[in-house]
């Protein structure tokens, strides 16, 4: 990377000794796709540290998933490592069965694996582009969501990771925003269908944040990684988000279902 990029994105923290964990989430069975790195990593560490056994899902990074099984081990907290592709049904069920055959079942799954790709134009996207994008964000929520109902029980908790974009737009990432505008849609949607069941339904909305995804913006001129910034005059980092996951994973957060955390340095959004 270069100093400017080195600038504005320095190195990612998961987790800090300032964190307490008070055991919100002690004997809870959590599956995060997506987490060997960036958010994802931080919400497993935060997760362990509430008393949770943590699965994650990860896609190629085995080495990246291996740091993050030593963190949550570190934590004092079962680990479970599974490697899948979130665009593949198939993958995603083997996944939750692993989960479920481990530990008799799941109470919190975080949907949290996604990708990006940043376009100057309309017509640079491309037909394989466009699906990609849906399959891995869009595509992967519902395989894995479907999934892991048959293993969830009343007072389970899903949170899904939408986006600031979502709610703003980002000319520069369109098919990334589409798919977490679809992902808010089904939140709303299946939050209302999961009442009867006592399972909640709820998404968080990142604004920018140090995360290896952010990465493709490094060939990207320096105005539009300036933009990246948000109104505190930096990107957040993965632990400023582990928390906000934490309590909508847990019983603090009963009374809410359909809705939406936005940790984003300050950008409003109006939803």
């Amino acid at each position: 990377m270069t100093d400017h990029i080195d600038d504005l994105m320095p190195p990612a923290e998961y987790i800090t000794d300032a964190y307490k964990g008070a055991e919100k989430l002690r004997g809870k069975r959590a599956l995060i796709t997506g987490g060997d790195s960036g958010i994802g990593r931080a919400v497993a560490f935060h997760m362990a540290r509430e008393g949770a056994k943590v699965a994650i899902l990860y896609h190629t990074d085995k080495d990246s998933a291996e740091e993050t099984r030593v963190g949550i081990e570190n934590e004092g907290a079962e680990a479970l490592v599974l490697q899948g592709d979130t665009a593949d049904s198939a993958s995603c069920t083997a996944a939750v069965e692993a989960v479920a055959k481990q530990w008799g079942g799941i109470d919190v799954l975080v949907n949290n694996a996604g990708m990006q790709k940043p376009y100057d134009t309309q017509a640079e996207i491309s037909d394989a582009d466009w699906q990609k994008h849906f399959d891995v964000n869009m595509h992967g929520i519902f395989y894995t969501t479907r999934a892991a109902l048959d293993h969830m029980n009343e007072g389970g908790s899903i949170i899904n990771a939408t986006s600031v974009n979502a709610y703003v737009g980002n000319d520069a990432l369109v098919p990334y925003t589409a798919t977490k505008g679809a992902i808010v849609s089904y939140t709303r949607a299946l939050a209302r269908e999961l009442l009867d069941r006592g399972i909640r339904v709820n998404q968080v909305a990142p604004g920018p944040v140090v995360t290896e995804i952010q990465l493709v913006f490094k060939d990207f001129d320096k105005e539009m990684l300036k933009s990246m910034s948000s109104p505190m005059g930096r990107m957040g980092q993965p632990r400023e988000l582990g928390p906000a996951y934490v309590f909508l994973a847990c019983q603090d957060s009963s009374f809410i279902t359909g809705q939406t955390i936005h940790v984003n340095g300050g950008m409003i959004t109006n939803g």
